[in-house]
């Protein structure tokens, strides 16, 4: 992880973070990623807090410290605490978080490992517990997730220390 940028923002300042962010070098590019985002955010068939769970598993996965760092508003309005937030870690399975919270945890696992792959016990375990549209929802959150992490961390510029101070974002940010 490097922290010198191997990019820079644009130079403008728009006040949406992603916008301001190397992302907007491209502007067609980062255009399409917030409508993604924003559609994820406000179209998921599951609640915010199960998606800010899956998202926070991918950003500790990927080592994203800019996505480790971010609480969405959504998900703290919909009763996500930091101290809950910090139960998805290694260890999670033996957590407070409830089955729900674990079974999207074991499902994003399943998705971010490798070789990616559901065993029979997780497969069992995330049927059992969410419906078919429910795990393609998440599937295409974490897919997002991914993928937006993943392009921040090979830009580059990430604290050499590896840490940020927790800052809650609004999905407002999603709104172009």
């Amino acid at each position: 992880m490097s922290a010198k940028p191997r990019a820079n923002g644009p130079g403008t300042q728009t006040g949406n973070v992603i916008r301001d962010s190397a992302m907007g070098l491209v502007p067609e590019t980062v255009s399409e990623i917030i409508t993604l985002n924003s559609h994820v955010w406000r179209e998921s068939l599951v609640p915010p807090t199960l998606l800010e769970i899956i998202r926070l598993r991918n950003a500790r996965t990927v080592n994203c410290v800019f996505c480790k760092s971010v609480r969405y508003d959504v998900a703290r309005n919909d009763g996500l605490t930091e101290d809950r937030a910090e139960m998805v870690a290694d260890g999670y399975a033996e957590s407070a978080l409830s089955d729900r919270e674990k079974r999207a945890i074991m499902l994003a696992d399943s998705y971010l490992g490798f070789p990616a792959g559901v065993n029979a016990f997780a497969a069992e375990q995330i049927t059992a517990e969410f419906a078919p549209d429910e795990i393609a929802s998440m599937l295409v959150a974490l897919m997002t997730f991914n993928f937006t992490s993943r392009m921040a961390v090979s830009i580059g510029g990430m604290p050499e220390d590896g840490t940020l101070p927790i800052m809650e974002v609004s999905i407002a940010i999603s709104a172009g």
